[in-house]
């Protein structure tokens, strides 16, 4: 696979990419008639896209509350000196961790939890806090989001 750095989107590229984010169940056949170009181009554009990693998927986009996990957190994690690597298998394996990251600068871990309630947040905390390998968190509580995750100005602007 290509490194997305490699690839250069354009216009074309860049509006097949807004009409999967509004239309994610769209097939080739309407892509190319909304786009105005040949079926063909559009499956060696989706293809290219994909190799190169700049599409990394097709899933749905899940609203946790609706799921029932109204409690969004970010966790900054300390870990023992060295041992980054041998924290991640174990959180990966905590089904309320959604995100980790690597990070610089205070702690070494940056995680997004979800939880059905502030208590079970906290059960989710002790859970992460008894992996030998870490040392400490600090728990920072979502009260609202008020910018959803987005890309769509990044590919625009990717353009060129």
């Amino acid at each position: 696979m290509a490194e997305t750095s490699d690839y250069r989107i354009d216009d074309l590229d860049r509006r097949l990419i807004e009409l999967l984010a509004a239309e994610p169940r769209l097939g080739i056949l309407g892509m190319s008639r909304l786009l105005g170009v040949a079926r063909a181009t559009v499956q060696s554009r989706l293809d290219k896209l994909l190799a190169a990693g700049v599409i990394t998927g097709f899933g749905p986009e899940i609203d946790l509350a609706a799921l029932g996990y109204d409690v969004v957190a970010f966790c900054t994690v300390e870990v023992v000196q060295g041992r980054i690597s041998d924290v991640v298998e174990p959180l990966t394996a905590i089904p309320e961790v959604l995100e980790i990251y690597a990070v610089a600068g205070q702690g070494d871990l940056f995680l997004r939890v979800a939880a059905r309630s502030n208590e079970h947040l906290m059960q989710v905390l002790e859970q992460i806090l008894q992996i030998p390998e870490v040392d400490r968190t600090s728990t920072a509580i979502g009260l609202s989001k008020r910018l959803p995750y987005r890309v769509l100005p990044l590919v625009a602007a990717a353009v060129g």
